[in-house]
């Protein structure tokens, strides 16, 4: 009886060790098929051979960009329907007053996006949540046909109520409300006394990537939704960092500060972009035909309204490669005298990073500005090891003391800014739903980078010799988290 229950213990051990072998084995395989960026491949390989069964369970909820069938299914009809509705992006227009660096961005961005290069807009920058909650409401307020809004998050208190108050007044006088927040960012508001108040007045309100255990065996639970997008209309559109958060109020118990975010508000075509962007991801959430819902476009006001040029980069798990990242890769190759990046989170790929290191080597002013405390102490120590290299050859690194600095731009030059919801680390780069706008206007990027040099003003330069000094402790923990970098 014995021997009979210690063959059949042997026999169940061994099953399950053949089982764990293949399962290894087959998704070693997959990750080296799919082509990810090298440094991502070998660390989901090494958490896979080094973590028995944990490391393949990891894999399956947090390796794979799975959206579920039915969402990937909507997304691609919508993209499929967007393109036919602009066919092919034109040409560049070789006599476009562009500068040769700014067109030659402008053709890579219509190449990789099929993005249209929308002449005629007026874009605004709104420097904070004091000049951007103010201008927003009163678009509401003046709304006549649609208000449609898409943000990360969306957190009750302060002046973030009075959205809520202005699209309930919005909806009683006939202006059809939409609103899609992510499950997860906006969990509280969802379930909240405002959200409430909105469906009972006829708001359309959806939660978008529901997660849950049950649904993390279809689809990966960690995806979401980080764009912030406001179209009134189809006249006015808004996007870039700002979510409808009061910065007084929010997480005011993290410890970071408050947080320091920026706006565009833009008119002229690109707002019919900028629209198309939140029907893709409505009607991917809702089932709606997006056709249909497009036809309720025909109110849009595309005439032109300025002399900005702009072209609309969305980006996603729903786009197989990583066309953002070349996009910014081109950008710090465009550059010739002057690069300037502010982001909250700076976890770069091996090829974002060389590329940097690239362009301050050849001489182009390369200053990067990020908040000095993160809410996340692993990307905050990940991103340190990466800045030292940096600061290393001459690249300019400013922590920003005043507050979490949230704010994501880009200036190139003096000549074409890249504004938006888009952070510098593997998350946004690869797994968020982000929008970014590409900006060819002078006038703009000036005010921009009046901006950019505000932040720096208010931050402190590491220094080399400082940097170099600290603890070996204090590297170690560093390095270690660097590598970690590729799954942050």
């Amino acid at each position: 009886m014995l021997v009979n229950e210690l063959m059949w213990q042997n026999s169940y051990g061994a099953f399950l060790f053949a089982v764990d072998f293949l399962l290894r084995a087959y998704f070693c395989i997959r990750i080296v098929q799919r082509r990810l960026p090298v440094g991502v491949s070998w660390a989901w390989i090494s958490i896979i051979l080094f973590l028995p069964v944990v490391g393949t369970l990891l894999y399956l909820n947090l390796g794979e960009y799975r959206l579920g069938r039915r969402r990937a299914r909507r997304l691609h009809a919508a993209d499929v329907a967007i393109r036919s509705l602009m066919g092919p992006a034109p040409a560049i227009d070789e006599e476009s007053d562009l500068t040769e660096s700014s067109k030659s961005f402008a053709k890579g961005i219509r190449a990789l996006f099929n993005s249209e290069l929308l002449d005629g807009n007026d874009v605004e920058l709104l420097r904070d949540a004091d000049a951007a909650f103010p201008r927003m409401l009163t678009d509401i307020e003046e709304a006549q046909v649609s208000c449609d809004m898409e943000f990360f998050i969306w957190s009750d208190g302060g002046r973030a109520d009075l959205f809520g108050e202005a699209l309930i007044r919005a909806a009683a006088r006939g202006v059809r409300c939409r609103i899609l927040v992510d499950q997860i960012g906006s969990a509280g508001f969802v379930r909240g006394p405002m959200a409430k108040k909105l469906r009972a007045a006829g708001v359309q309100l959806r939660a978008a990537l529901p997660s849950g255990i049950l649904r993390s065996l279809f689809a990966r639970p960690d995806l979401r939704l980080h764009r912030k997008i406001l179209v009134i209309d189809g006249t006015v559109g808004f996007t870039g960092s700002l979510n409808l958060a009061d910065p007084r109020f929010f997480k005011s118990n993290a410890g970071v500060g408050h947080w320091v975010d920026a706006l565009c508000r833009v008119g002229g075509p690109a707002v019919q972009s900028l629209a198309q962007v939140f029907l893709s991801d409505w009607c991917a959430e809702t089932g709606e035909d997006f056709l249909a819902a497009e036809n309720q476009l025909s109110d849009l006001n595309s005439a032109t309204v300025g002399k900005a040029k702009i072209q609309c980069l969305p980006s996603g798990p729903a786009i197989r490669s990583s066309p953002i990242e070349e996009a910014l890769i081109m950008a710090i190759y465009t550059a010739r005298s002057e690069l300037v990046f502010t982001t909250p989170y700076f976890v770069p790929s091996e090829a974002l990073l060389y590329a940097l290191m690239g362009a301050a080597r050849r001489g182009v002013d390369v200053t990067l500005i990020v908040p000095k405390v993160v809410d996340s102490k692993l990307v905050q120590y990940a991103s340190s090891a990466f800045m030292l290299d940096l600061v290393e050859i001459g690249v300019r690194v400013a922590l920003f003391r005043d507050g979490l600095l949230h704010t994501k731009s880009i200036t190139v030059d003096g000549e074409f800014s890249i504004f938006g919801s888009l952070n510098l680390d593997p998350r946004s780069l690869r797994i968020n739903f982000e929008i970014s706008l590409a900006i060819y206007d002078k006038i703009f990027t000036r005010e921009l980078q009046s901006l950019q040099q505000d932040y720096v003003a208010s931050s402190v330069l590491i220094n080399l010799s400082s940097a170099q000094a600290q603890p070996a402790w204090k590297r170690f923990r560093e390095d270690l988290a660097r590598l970690a970098g590729p799954l942050l």
